[in-house]
């Protein structure tokens, strides 16, 4: 086993040692502060798709009920799905979906939040998309060609590097 400094290259990829190995980020000298993340997403269907879904004639049961419990759940799984996420005692998960029946379409957003020493993007993140992933597996009998997206950080608070709120 050879030793090598853990200091990040240049270009600050953070998980990644100055040899390019993979590695998870020590966060034992950083502060407990709260944090908190929100994310969003969009699922996009076809009208009679939606339709069943605010009617709550889906064969599978209530969609966007079922899709809340999976996102929630998403964001507490996150470290078992994503290599090198830190487990994080989250406080808070607070899932919503939005109809548009306009678009045809259902939006997600999730806001994680916790007492730690490092961020929940990625618990946030991972929220929207198994919530997302829920509503298509419970639909996709009558409607394969859903279209997920939009996926993305709108906000972040808490720790060294301070607030990012996306434009």
């Amino acid at each position: 086993m050879s030793t090598t400094s853990s200091t990040p290259p240049a270009g600050g990829l953070t998980h990644f040692d100055a040899q390019g190995q993979a590695h998870m980020v020590d966060v034992a000298a950083k502060a407990e502060t709260h944090r908190v993340a929100v994310a969003e997403g969009h699922i996009d269907m076809l009208p009679a798709t939606l339709q069943a879904i605010v009617a709550g004639t889906a064969k599978k049961g209530d969609v966007l009920g079922i899709a809340r419990i999976a996102a929630i759940q998403g964001a507490k799984r996150t470290a078992d799905l994503i290599p090198l996420c830190h487990p994080l005692p989250i406080t808070r998960v607070a899932v919503d979906f939005e109809v548009d029946a306009a678009a045809s379409r259902v939006r997600c957003r999730a806001q994680v939040e916790t007492l730690g020493r490092t961020g929940v993007e990625m618990e946030a993140l991972t929220a929207v998309q198994v919530g997302l992933l829920t509503i298509y597996d419970m639909c996709k009998a009558v409607d394969r060609g859903m279209t997920m997206g939009g996926v993305r950080v709108l906000e972040k608070h808490g720790g060294k590097s301070g607030s990012y709120v996306a434009e």
